[in-house]
């Protein structure tokens, strides 16, 4: 019955764990409204569907190039051209299995026992347990919700040493849909660039949910082009969760060692994914995706209207992504029957217990005083839940 080291050294990731309990509490016929995933809740567009059933029908199921079938990477290329302005090779593309695959090769193939990654927190869930199968030494850096959970170029300079490799984070970022503009993601690349072999890996699964125009790149800085990962993917902004379909673009020797790690793991993603991530990169902004743009950015509007109405709950105004990231120090020390809340991982069991509302604590994202509320979903949905919430929330004493 003994595990690994490896596997027992990680922890399992605490928005599948909310959301496992909120099917569980469901099995037992309890009304939970479950905001804990980050899932769109938009059907895949007809039109992807249709690509890949065609693929079905074409029979396009058997094996690809491990870093998907060129023609993908070519459509991948001229949408990085299209959209971001961004110029890459087909030998620069790497398609996996979701976008966290994406990033587990980058830091697999970077992060050698002992070296330092900076992650400012609040960060992805899965950052540091990706880090930690790697041997990384995670080196958090705190933002603050007055600074809209961005770091500085001082607070990055600070933090790197001879033993810094990489600096991961994500815009607009999950959890705090903070988007950072051009002259922000500049000024690090700047202290980036000061640095030999310091490398950054930048998340931008979320490129389409932005509510603030143009979405900003890393790599536009050619400076440092050379050094950046971009990491994208299908999941969020074309509601294609299930399908797993992830990019890596990255310079040649980095694409190409990603393609040999992932040759050993699970090789090409599905054949049949791949063909609806090719349509996908075809698409329209204004026809397919920006109607669900504008569907969150309603939402966003509610939840923060609706979250005025309840004591104690302080927010920044997330410029993209699909979540609120609240802090509720206010409701530490409070009690009611045989809760006491202490953390925001208290609240949040709280919450699931007595308003059948599940939410995700900032433990998860690197600080207890904080919860992530996802509103990828429904706005009647929301409505109930943020009731539901208020009322809970005022039994506190």
């Amino acid at each position: 019955m003994r595990l690994s080291d490896r596997v027992n050294s990680i922890s399992e990731s605490q928005t599948i764990a909310m959301a496992r309990k909120s099917r569980e509490l469901k099995a037992q016929g309890i009304d939970i409204i479950s905001l804990s995933l980050g899932e769109p809740d938009f059907p895949t567009p007809d039109i992807i569907k249709k690509a890949a059933k065609d693929a079905v029908d074409g029979n396009f199921s058997y094996y690809t190039h491990v870093s998907g079938y060129l023609e993908l990477r070519q459509a991948i290329c001229e949408k990085f051209k299209r959209d971001n302005e961004l110029t890459y090779t087909p030998e620069e593309i790497v398609v996996s299995t979701g976008a966290k695959q994406s990033i587990a090769n980058v830091v697999l193939c970077l992060i050698n026992p002992g070296d330092e990654v900076i992650v400012p927190s609040p960060y992805w869930v899965s950052y540091l347990e990706i880090l930690k199968l790697a041997g990384g030494i995670p080196v958090v850096v705190d933002t603050e919700i007055d600074a809209d959970f961005k770091i500085t170029p001082k607070q990055l300079a600070n933090a790197i040493t001879p033993k810094t490799r990489l600096i991961m984070l994500s815009t607009p970022c999950n959890p705090t849909g903070s988007v950072y503009s051009k002259s922000e993601l500049k000024a690090l690349a700047e202290e980036i660039v000061k640095h030999d072999e310091l490398y950054i890996l930048s998340d931008e699964i979320y490129e389409h949910i932005n509510f603030v125009g143009k979405h900003e790149s890393f790599a536009q800085f050619d400076f440092i082009k050379d050094r950046v990962i971009t990491i994208n993917g299908v999941s969020k902004g074309f509601a294609m969760t299930g399908w797993r379909g992830g990019i890596l673009a990255a310079p040649k020797w980095i694409a190409q060692a990603c393609d040999k790690m992932q040759g050993q793991f699970t090789s090409a993603t599905s054949s049949i994914t791949q063909k609806a991530m090719h349509k996908a990169m075809e698409l329209d902004f204004d026809t397919y995706i920006k109607p669900m743009q504008q569907a969150f950015l309603k939402r966003r509007d509610l939840v923060l209207k609706l979250m005025k109405e309840i004591p104690g709950l302080k927010t920044n105004v997330p410029q993209g992504a699909f979540y609120v990231y609240p802090e509720v120090s206010y409701y530490f020390g409070k009690k009611y029957k045989n809760y006491t809340i202490k953390n925001a991982t208290d609240l949040s069991l709280f919450l699931v217990d007595e308003a059948h509302v599940a939410l995700v604590p900032g433990a998860a994202f690197g600080d207890d005083k904080y919860i992530r509320f996802s509103y990828a979903t429904s706005e009647e949905k929301l409505t109930e839940a943020l009731k539901r919430m208020k009322e809970a929330l005022a039994k506190l004493a």
